[in-house]
């Protein structure tokens, strides 16, 4: 079976759409519009799915409204798509905490750390979040050892 032959004039329309939109969808993120660029996001992945600039966008709108379970799925997929997207590692990070999952988003964090520079602009939040998390491991941790070695009343 032959494939049919490629149109440029028909991939290069497609490429300003998927463009088209993806800055539409950035730019409703800035604004706080989290459904609007929902829907931004979603016609740029309906148009190319295997952005994972665009399905990280579509985590952080997710986070926005407060869907952490499909958040979590979308920075999941843009890491797949790409293991070097660092932002995904910080979204999911937030999102792990969202879920309870303190262990997994210290994990992405440090993570998102590791991969950093170190003139990433998220870089001072990820850092204070990491010594966040582990002060209050350290804290849970001594109050278990402590409720542990405490004898019995009389």
């Amino acid at each position: 079976m032959a494939l049919a032959p490629r149109n440029p004039t028909s991939d290069a329309a497609t490429l300003k759409e998927v463009q088209a939109r993806f800055e539409q969808g950035v730019a409703m993120l800035h604004m706080r519009q989290y459904e609007y660029a929902l829907t931004a996001f979603h016609q740029v992945l309906a148009l190319a799915p295997k952005i994972p600039e665009a399905h990280v966008n579509m985590g952080f709108a997710l986070i926005g409204l407060e869907q952490w379970k499909h958040a979590r799925d979308f920075f999941e997929s843009a890491i797949e798509l790409r293991r070097d997207q660092i932002n995904a590692y910080y979204g999911l990070a937030l999102t792990l905490e969202e879920l309870g999952d303190r262990p997994g988003a210290m994990g992405a964090m440090q993570t998102y750390l590791h991969r950093a520079p170190a003139d990433d602009p998220f870089r001072a939040r990820a850092e204070s979040a990491m010594w966040e998390w582990r002060s209050a491991a350290s804290v849970s941790a001594s109050a278990k050892g402590s409720r542990s070695t405490e004898l019995p009343g009389r």
